[in-house]
């Protein structure tokens, strides 16, 4: 008997999707989600070792001072643990090395590339080797978008999607990477997971408003080496129902969402795992 999914949302300082994106761990048949304020992390009374899937969720971190997710980062890297001698990214690299999943979306995927998460090529995740910088347009951007799903990539998230149609709600979304190696690097291993594309999910594009920030190479989503580890700038969980799509009264949509797929992939792919 598979032992049971175990999913965290991290909350607190300024994130507001943590509600979204329990209900879609829980519709994606996780056993346990737990909604956890970091600061319950830091006073030592949860432990992200307990869990198997760890969501960071969309908001305005710090109020985005310092850059978004910057100071976020920071804390992350730098505050101690209550009662312990470890450092709460401790817990993070625990995690990551027993090959658990990790979703960030917005400013989670921020705070994932900030932190050095991701990329997290060769297994560093302390070092900061891309940003997620002021769109183009110079103005927050709330609006839905296409995107393209790399067939090839490892990601455990997108196995079997070809294409997203998703809402992104950022004023910092535009993905620039620390020098053309990077990119070269990230296209070479499969880690560029999804781009901003044209409608009928062909052709990635730097034609705004499709690609709604500038990024770089129409880069909207990265995962690391593994796939266990992804971030990306549209939302997820905000498409979990028909009624989530800005044309439902209009169109004969599926009753399910496109963006419930992800969560689905993650919470399958652990129970798999567990057998």
């Amino acid at each position: 008997m598979a032992k049971p999914v175990r999913s965290i949302v991290i909350t607190g300082n300024g994130t507001n999707c943590e509600r979204e994106m329990a209900h879609a761990c829980r519709l994606a048949g996780s056993d346990v989600t737990d909604i956890v304020h970091i600061s319950e992390l830091l006073c030592g009374e949860k432990k992200l070792d307990d869990y198997d899937f760890l969501n960071l969720p969309g908001g305005f971190l710090d109020g985005d001072d310092l850059g978004s997710a910057k100071a976020g980062a920071n804390r992350i890297l730098h505050a101690p643990v209550r009662g312990t001698k470890e450092k709460l990214f401790d817990q993070f690299d625990r995690f990551i090395r027993a090959g658990k999943l990790i979703l960030g979306v917005c400013n989670g995927f921020q705070l994932q590339v900030k932190l050095g998460m991701l990329p997290g090529f060769d297994g560093d995740y302390r070092t900061q080797t891309a940003t997620l910088s002021f769109n183009d347009s110079g103005r927050f951007e709330d609006r839905w978008v296409s995107l393209k799903v790399n067939p090839d990539s490892p990601c455990v998230f997108t196995r079997g999607l070809d294409g997203l149609y998703l809402p992104v709600r950022h004023g910092e979304g535009k993905f620039i990477p620390a020098g053309d190696g990077v990119c070269e690097r990230l296209e070479k291993q499969g880690q560029i997971v999804v781009r901003y594309c044209t409608p009928d999910f062909r052709e990635a594009t730097m034609d705004y408003p499709l690609n709604p920030n500038g990024s770089v190479g129409a880069v909207a989503g990265i995962c690391n080496e593994t796939g266990r580890i992804f971030g990306l700038m549209p939302h997820p969980e905000a498409y979990l129902h028909r009624t989530n799509h800005p044309r439902w009264t209009r169109e004969d949509l599926p009753e399910e969402g496109m963006g419930l797929a992800l969560f689905r992939n993650a919470v399958e792919f652990l129970r798999r795992e567990s057998l």
